[in-house]
């Protein structure tokens, strides 16, 4: 197996739980942030789903070399009132709130647009382009390689929120 097909399996597997866990989801249950008595609220499924799919779409467009779906157009189909290049790391519990979306076909549609993307980038990646550094800022210096992973960890990781999320409103 080529390393490239291994990463479009384990993308490709984002994107199906990505569908599964959007699939339905009312405007109510994406708004919606846990708490637990008077702490803070948590992030909620509209912004966690959103954020992984700007990350995602943020990173490997960076890594392709292209523009972003995110500015050809999804951002102004989102409408939010956030700076343009804006992905949600490091957002406060107001800009978390900022994220309204209501509307999980759109999200469903941005995160397909952004797997598409991610799929034409990793049909031409071989071992030179994961070898390539890509942000010295780190020690060790990180690679493309190492960039895919870190994307994939972020990815699953909130979905795993996203999913946990909407469990909880099932019952």
């Amino acid at each position: 197996m080529e390393p490239r097909d291994l990463l479009t399996d384990a993308f490709t597997r984002i994107q199906e739980l990505y569908a599964e866990v959007a699939a339905d989801l009312t405007a109510e249950l994406l708004r919606h942030r846990p708490r637990e008595g008077d702490g803070p609220a948590g992030n909620s499924i509209g912004w966690l789903l959103w954020h992984l799919a700007r990350v995602q779409d943020d990173h490997l467009a960076d890594l392709a070399g292209t523009d972003q779906a995110w500015h050809d157009g999804w951002s102004a189909r989102f409408g939010l009132p956030l700076a343009p290049d804006d992905t949600g790391y490091g957002h406060t519990s107001d800009q978390v709130d900022r994220v309204a979306i209501e509307d999980a076909a759109l999200l469903a549609g941005y995160h397909a647009e952004v797997h598409g993307r991610t799929i034409a980038y990793l049909a031409r990646v071989d071992a030179d382009e994961l070898d390539r550094v890509v942000d010295r800022r780190w020690d060790p210096p990180v690679t493309a390689g190492v960039r895919l992973v870190s994307v994939e960890g972020d990815c699953l990781q909130h979905l795993g929120q996203a999913a946990y999320l909407r469990g909880l409103h099932r019952g």
